[in-house]
């Protein structure tokens, strides 16, 4: 499970969550998926890509898979006519060719066994259907989780490390991920990226994810006195330009696409 597996959903949405919508229509945009067809989601959290699968294809033809059962609660709520499982991507709970597109988005960085996962992916997508996911840019296109780890970093280096500041992420590069979806016999391969922005009421909506605990920026904040939270909160602010009220942020994911063939 990932580090903001854990989190409430609340605080979730209010995290990456909220980039969703859009890196959603961008992944749905870049796989191709169209009307008409059936679509899972791989690692589904509390259902922002399955949502927009749902508006796109109707909530009969779109399923969903993730580990976390409160995630897959929210989830179900969100659409009840969807198939919504408890589930892991390395034993997807889905018959041989039952979809027209398989995406996973934010996960494949996270799945313990990546190849596998994806050779789940691949089985249980149709003959000529597509397989998809994006990873954020954790190197330079994610100013979020950027200025959060930098912050830290500078609050508690040895802390931020052990947590996961300068830790770089598998399958988190385009090379990468190019490599894992040849690996698994996908035809087709393509790497790009795309872009989501998340709107921000003011700083202390930004603040509120990691103040309850959500991920390892959240863990790190968690572990300090009250002075240490103020100064990171001032920390994250000042690399992110000192916002004032309502601010936007635009992060960048890399996406992968393949082809089961014919």
């Amino acid at each position: 499970m990932s580090a903001v597996s854990g989190a409430s959903p609340d605080a979730y949405e209010r995290h990456v969550g909220r980039y969703a919508k859009e890196l959603s229509a961008g992944l749905i945009r870049v796989a191709g998926v169209r009307a008409g067809q059936s679509a899972l989601d791989v690692g589904c959290g509390p259902g922002g890509l399955a949502v927009a699968l749902a508006g796109l294809l109707g909530d009969e033809n779109v399923a969903a898979v993730d580990p976390s059962e409160r995630f897959v609660e929210v989830c179900r709520s969100r659409i009840p006519g969807a198939d919504v499982r408890i589930g892991v991507a390395e034993n997807l709970p889905f018959d041989d060719a039952s979809f027209d597109a398989v995406l996973a988005q934010l996960v494949v960085q996270d799945i313990v066994d990546a190849r596998n996962g994806v050779a789940e992916m691949r089985r249980v997508a149709r003959p000529g259907g597509v397989v998809s996911g994006c990873v954020w840019d954790f190197e330079s296109g994610m100013p979020l989780l950027r200025a959060a780890w930098d912050a830290a970093l500078a609050i508690d280096a040895e802390l931020a490390r052990s947590l996961g500041a300068d830790r770089r992420l598998p399958f988190s590069r385009p090379d990468e991920l190019d490599e894992l979806w040849r690996s698994t016999d996908l035809e087709e391969v393509e790497v790009g990226k795309i872009s989501a922005g998340a709107d921000y009421a003011d700083l202390d909506d930004l603040w509120f994810p990691f103040a309850a605990g959500v991920g390892g920026v959240g863990r790190f904040v968690q572990s300090l006195d009250g002075d240490a939270r103020a100064r990171m909160k001032a920390q994250i602010g000042n690399n992110l330009g000192n916002p004032k009220g309502t601010f936007r942020l635009v992060a960048d994911a890399w996406y992968v696409r393949g082809r089961v063939s014919s």
